[in-house]
Formats: structure tokens, sequence, C-alpha cells
């Protein structure tokens, strides 16, 4: 039986493979909402080594990093390879009132989950009305000119 071969198609395929898995490793998926006085993010980093996993804040900037290296067996041969490897990075501009230096995380079953709380000068407060009080009067003196 004679089989036919694309060198075009192969290529295409190759490349369409290539391009998923660059595509798929620049991707974090994540969550947010807000509970109470704090925001909660999750992030998905499936298979990401949890000592390469880097959380900081710069200005109004949270920046998170992780990494997932590539397996090096080199007694195998491949089948299928379409897990991505790399940097994982992902830029957020977060707004006003946040406590950005009291950001707790925790990495648990691949998803690293931030929170943060809401900054004490943003939380709503209710201000105290005075009752009874009498009012001061308020004398205007005329000059004749």
């Amino acid at each position: 039986m004679a089989t036919r071969f694309d060198p075009f198609q192969e290529m295409d395929r190759v490349l369409a493979q290539v391009l998923a898995s660059d595509r798929a490793a620049a991707t974090m998926p994540l969550d947010l909402y807000r509970d109470g006085d704090h925001y909660v993010l999750h992030v998905d980093l499936p298979g990401a080594d949890p000592g390469t996993i880097d959380v900081g804040v710069d200005d109004r900037t949270l920046t998170i990093r992780a990494e997932r290296t590539a397996r090096t067996d080199h007694d195998v041969q491949w089948l299928a390879k379409e897990r991505p490897v790399g940097t994982y990075a992902r830029q957020l501009t977060v707004g006003r009132g946040l406590a950005l230096d009291r950001i707790s995380a925790t990495y648990a079953d691949g998803v690293l989950t931030l929170t943060v709380p809401v900054a004490e000068e943003a939380k709503p407060r209710r201000i105290e009305v005075q009752h009874g009080a009498s009012p001061t009067s308020i004398a205007a003196s005329a000059t004749a000119g």
C-alpha cells in the first residue's frame, strides 16, 4: 500500500503545533472576585514548579511569573508533545484602595491563590451625626461707611 507524503501538510501541522504551544504557554487563565473586605485571585499554573513562582508588586502593577520545565528524558520517542513549557508571566494593573503590602499567596493543586485586602481608608465607614447640640450663634457686625 502506498502512502502519499505531502511536505506542506506536514509543515503546516508542525507549525500549528508549535504556535499552539507558544500561545498556551503565554496564557495564564485567572478568576477574580471580591469577598467582603478582600479580593481573591485564582491563577491556573498547572505543572509549574512551586520554587519558580514569583509574585511582585511595583507601584500599581502586580506581576506573576512561573516556569514549567521540559521533561528531559533522552531515551524516549515522543508520540505527542502538546503540553507547553517555558515561563508564564502576567501583569495586572491594580486600582487604588488595596493593601498591596498585605497580599498573601498560596499554591495548591496547580492553582495560585492571591488574597488582596482592601485598604482601611477605602473601606466604607459610617459617620456618626451628633444630635441635640445647641447651635452656635454667629453675630454679624455692620459698619457704616
